[in-house]
């Protein structure tokens, strides 16, 4: 099996169908380089200063992670409630709820010799499973050049439809490459991981999910992000940060029965 990459206009029942079927796909170039190079630009004092502190056998000690992020990129805003994305959000998650939240926001610089991450589902976080439901949706931002030396995300397609439980093997991944701007969107329950950097320069992305409304986030952006800075985004986006209800019944607040 290959990866499917497909021009950004492609039409949505196209991409949803393919999304479906192999559990993983790339828009290429969705969005420009200097709006790639804008993020990666603002998000690069933080990885300077604190992309080690998550480092572990998971996440790796060559790789530098950071969190919080709509408090560190103000225009990463603009990946992260891009409509063509949410286009996809909607077509995969609103069937099984009445609205939708970022479950996390994570940026990832993989580091020359970083070996290859264990292969893992993004909503094993989540401790059952529902046969047909997809808990969440994950979206992998090129910040740079994603190539096979450079450590592209390796998935392994069709993982999504397994039926019985069974471990991941190596040889069943397929790498992204997929050039700065371009975006691997994957449904939460694919087996993937990060490549290993056989490069001599690191790569930077962002991944993004999102969570039925009705589940846990994975990252608490009510305390991740501070409230003034929540404040001073646009509605859509804290709606996407969980300054919502899910329906009138969970979520709310008195004086705000709908939740915002």
């Amino acid at each position: 099996m290959t990866l499917k990459t497909f021009d950004p206009s492609i039409a949505l029942p196209e991409l949803i169908a393919a999304l479906r079927q192999d559990g993983a796909v790339i828009l290429r170039e969705l969005v420009s380089h200097d709006l790639a190079d804008a993020v990666a630009g603002e998000l690069r004092p933080s990885f300077d200063r604190e992309g080690t502190a998550s480092q572990s056998d998971f996440n790796g000690y060559k790789t530098l992670r950071l969190s919080s992020i709509l408090a560190r990129s103000r225009r990463s805003a603009e990946l992260i409630a891009h409509p063509r994305i949410l286009e996809i959000a909607d077509a995969i998650l609103l069937p099984h709820c009445i609205t939708y939240r970022i479950g996390s926001c994570t940026g990832i610089e993989i580091w020359p010799g970083e070996a290859p991450q264990r292969l893992h589902r993004d909503d094993g976080i989540y401790p059952i499973r529902l046969p047909g439901i997809e808990w969440q949706i994950s979206v992998n931002w090129a910040l740079d050049d994603f190539t096979i030396e450079n450590g592209g995300t390796r998935v392994i397609l069709g993982s999504h439809q397994w039926k019985e439980p069974r471990m991941p093997q190596e040889e069943d991944t397929v790498q992204a490459v997929m050039p700065k701007g371009s975006v691997l969107i994957y449904l939460g329950s694919v087996w993937h991981g990060g490549g290993a950097n056989r490069a001599n320069k690191a790569r930077m992305g962002l991944v993004n999910t999102y969570s039925l409304g009705w589940l846990r986030q994975e990252e608490n952006h009510y305390l991740s992000i501070p409230r003034e800075i929540a404040d001073s985004y646009p509605e859509p986006i804290r709606r996407l940060m969980g300054y919502q209800g899910h329906g009138r019944l969970l979520g709310w607040w008195p004086g705000n029965p709908d939740g915002y």
